[in-house]
């Protein structure tokens, strides 16, 4: 999702037309673009209430199966048919980045970590994307594009060192691994998507891993304790339905309207959301640094969004 470049597009792209009906789709697909980078921007919170109840493992084996439960329901309704048999590999590694390995990872670093630093530090999932999508794809993205992403790298990596007392901590593991695994399966989504509908590409690989939240949620519930809170069921939903399922199916509409370039802008504001909601709905208290990384990671990723000059310009540009 985040690996595409999202430049601001072109004024006779972005408002199709002066007739105010054709402005109407471009406006509800920002919305509900914007609707989905909201619904993101709450997962760390909504994990680290639904820690308060259950442990990690039965969190996220319940997420994976409420949220795989949620997307079949869906696909029935819709009478969604299956997808082909060539797609179901490609399926099978967005499900074991962005369903399983992302969720589990995270709720794994919240243990430890703070929602804030935990935010700062995956903040950096729109360059890692980029980057793995180029080495998926065989891009060659320009010199500037491999300089903002070592900048934001060198950014998240000292904040980390920082915060953890000079050494990386086994939260700070689990959140690195995180990214590589989540931008694996957003990598390869995206090239899905090309041949599905977005939503249905996740909606099947969250149906893919049911068995794998059942096995989870009873294993985890067996020996984990469970103390149930209004706050800690809450958390559990919203990660469940919202963050898993309802943020990608809004996020994905709308994309398709609005394009991927536009709304991977909105998203550049996710981290700095996450932060202000882990002092709102949590009461951390934000380091000065946490604010400051952020905002030097958005500047990087922003940097890598510019479009490069196309060769014939730029001489131009020279020779005047």
């Amino acid at each position: 999702m985040t690996a595409q470049n999202s430049a601001t597009l072109p004024n006779a792209i972005a408002v199709r037309g002066t007739e105010a009906g054709r402005s109407r789709p471009a406006l509800g697909g920002t919305t509900l673009a914007a609707a989905g980078v909201v619904t993101f921007s709450l997962t760390f919170p909504g994990t680290a209430w639904g820690l308060e109840s259950f442990g990690p493992w039965s969190l996220f084996g319940l997420r994976c199966l409420l949220a795989g439960l949620t997307a079949g329901a869906f696909l029935l309704a819709l009478r969604v048919p299956v997808p082909a048999r060539a797609h179901w590999a490609g399926l099978a590694v967005v499900a074991g980045g962005v369903v399983v390995g992302f969720p589990l990872l995270t709720t794994l670093a919240l243990q430890t970590s703070t929602t804030s630093h935990a935010a700062v530090v995956v903040g950096l999932l729109p360059l890692t994307t980029a980057v793995v999508s180029s080495l998926r794809t065989g891009a060659r993205p320009s010199r500037r594009f491999w300089a903002a992403a070592v900048a934001g790298a060198v950014v998240v990596l000292g904040f980390t060192v920082a915060q953890s007392g000079g050494a990386l901590s086994a939260g700070d593991a689990f959140l690195f691994a995180a990214l590589l695994v989540c931008a694996a399966g957003y990598t390869e989504g995206g090239r899905l998507a090309r041949l599905l509908p977005g939503w249905q590409v996740i909606a099947w690989a969250l149906v893919l891993c049911l068995p794998i939240g059942l096995a989870g949620s009873l294993l985890g519930l067996a020996y984990e304790p469970v103390e149930p809170t209004g706050r800690g069921v809450a958390g559990l939903v919203w990660v469940a339905v919202g963050s898993s399922f309802l943020g990608l199916f809004v996020w994905y509409k709308g994309m398709a309207e609005i394009g991927a370039a536009r709304a991977s802008q909105l998203q550049l504001a996710q981290p700095l959301l996450t932060l202000l909601w882990s002092v709102l709905l949590l009461g951390e208290t934000l380091s000065p640094a946490a604010p400051v990384a952020a905002c030097a990671v958005l500047v990087c990723i922003a940097v890598t969004q510019r479009p490069d000059r196309p060769a014939r310009q730029t001489e131009q540009v020279k020779q005047q």
